[in-house]
């Protein structure tokens, strides 16, 4: 499944462009107010925590930052966060929460609006496979990094497993794939895996194969609202996402250095922590 997908293009780069133009990415957002799974919360909070180590006293820019519940948590460590998304609407949320605290700019990742050196890190957290030309957003952050300095990428592990691609998706990368798609943009990039994937009880692997049934025969929800129900029922209480995630707002999760024995299998994100050559 891993290979399939992590290389699997469904439309040319200029038609994914044609189509992410017209996308409303808010239906596969975790929006505030959203219900979600403990664990994707725990997800949440975790990914920026592990990012929030690395901007202290720096200035930070988070790409594809959706409606923001990060943000304030990066803030609270950054000297100066801008943010910025390609959907409107995820934008205005974020401003009526934010206000003046943080700047948010819409535009393109692909041709980011700022000056060469204008950051110290970047951000870009389960965003990467939504993107037409993930190269080219990968040479633009380079672009836009002060040396030294850091991009700091979270997705979902292609290679778990339970892996569900969503509707908009363009690409998945396997965590080798990942690593050379940086260096090849002109990066040196340190892998993490982060929530094993190998804990399991009986319920939980009932679970996991009532999920892998859903996603061959198609009746696994498309939208983030869809999933709610199907959520309920197999997981539980769900948690809503908040406007702003606090500092202790769930148990860190901390991420393992992948190597040669920790196979992509074994956990369902993939962290990378990549900096200019």
């Amino acid at each position: 499944m891993s290979g399939s997908w992590s290389r699997r293009y469904v439309h040319s780069v200029r038609e994914r462009e044609a189509l992410a133009a017209t996308r409303d990415y808010s239906t596969v957002t975790e929006v505030p107010g959203v219900l979600v799974t403990g664990e994707a919360f725990r997800m949440a909070h975790s990914r920026y925590a592990f990012a929030a180590e690395h901007c202290e006293g720096r200035d930070v820019l988070e790409i594809a930052c959706g409606a923001g519940p990060g943000l304030g948590r990066v803030g609270a460590h950054a000297r100066r966060v801008v943010a910025g998304d390609f959907t409107f609407e995820l934008l205005e949320r974020a401003k009526r929460h934010y206000g003046s605290r943080i700047p948010f700019v819409r535009f393109d990742a692909h041709a980011l609006p700022f000056a060469t050196g204008s950051f110290d890190v970047i951000l870009l957290f389960e965003a990467i496979y939504y993107l037409a030309d993930a190269d080219r957003v990968f040479r633009e952050c380079h672009r836009v990094l002060r040396r030294p300095g850091s991009l700091i990428l979270c997705a979902v592990n292609c290679g778990w497993r339970d892996f569900h691609p969503s509707p908009f998706s363009t690409r998945y990368f396997s965590s080798s794939e990942l690593r050379g798609a940086l260096a090849e943009t002109g990066f040196e990039a340190e892998l993490y895996g982060g929530f094993s994937s190998t804990k399991s009880t009986a319920g939980s692997a009932i679970v996991s194969f009532l999920k892998r049934a859903a996603i061959a025969t198609g009746l696994m929800p498309r939208t983030m609202k869809g999933k709610e129900l199907w959520k309920r029922l197999f997981f539980g209480p769900l948690v809503a996402v908040p406007e702003e995630l606090g500092p202790e707002a769930a148990p860190y999760d901390q991420p393992m250095p992948l190597n040669g024995a920790n196979s992509d299998r074994r956990f369902k994100v993939i962290y990378a922590m990549a900096r200019p050559r």
